[in-house]
């Protein structure tokens, strides 16, 4: 029987081959670096006696209890993501993990849609469910893109598509 707080199945997310490889290497860090040492420093803490008012005791448990909740966050993420790599895209139809250069008021924009766990603003990244990559996805080369943003609507124009 369904509960109010069971929403159904999640829907798809996606994530780019480079973008899945870089929160297996958090996982795998987490797993076989950071936790064993932080569980060394949880037991060399309580060695030296009264745990209350230890604090190198206190903030280990501290620290372990995130390193957990991380771990569990980055298992079930990985576990739900679709792995996507841009280089078996081609053409010049926009699909996820596309480099695209776009135009508006003579001014060139390059932008990569990528899932939202490694969107990087600074490298032009934007993610597939922003406004901006919801509408960029289908088009193609020399589209004209109308996109409602919160600061209002914009027009591109599509110069370029590739796939790195």
């Amino acid at each position: 029987m369904a509960t109010k707080k069971d929403k159904g199945p999640l829907p798809p997310d996606y994530i780019t081959l480079s973008g899945f490889k870089k929160l297996q290497a958090e996982f795998q860090n987490l797993t076989r670096v950071e936790r064993p040492k932080t569980v060394q420093e949880v037991a060399d803490a309580a060695a030296q006696g009264d745990r209350s008012e230890n604090a190198e005791y206190i903030y280990g448990k501290k620290r372990l209890r995130e390193i957990d909740r991380r771990l569990r966050w980055l298992d079930k993420r990985m576990n739900h993501l679709t792995v996507v790599d841009p280089k078996h895209q081609s053409g010049d139809k926009i699909f996820f993990g596309a480099t695209i250069v776009l135009e508006e008021d003579d001014q060139e924009f390059t932008f990569k849609i990528v899932g939202s766990d490694e969107i990087d603003s600074n490298n032009g990244h934007i993610s597939w469910r922003s406004p901006i990559g919801r509408a960029l996805l289908g088009k193609h080369l020399d589209d004209e893109v109308k996109v409602k943003t919160p600061s209002g609507q914009r027009l591109f124009y599509v110069l370029e598509v590739r796939y790195e």
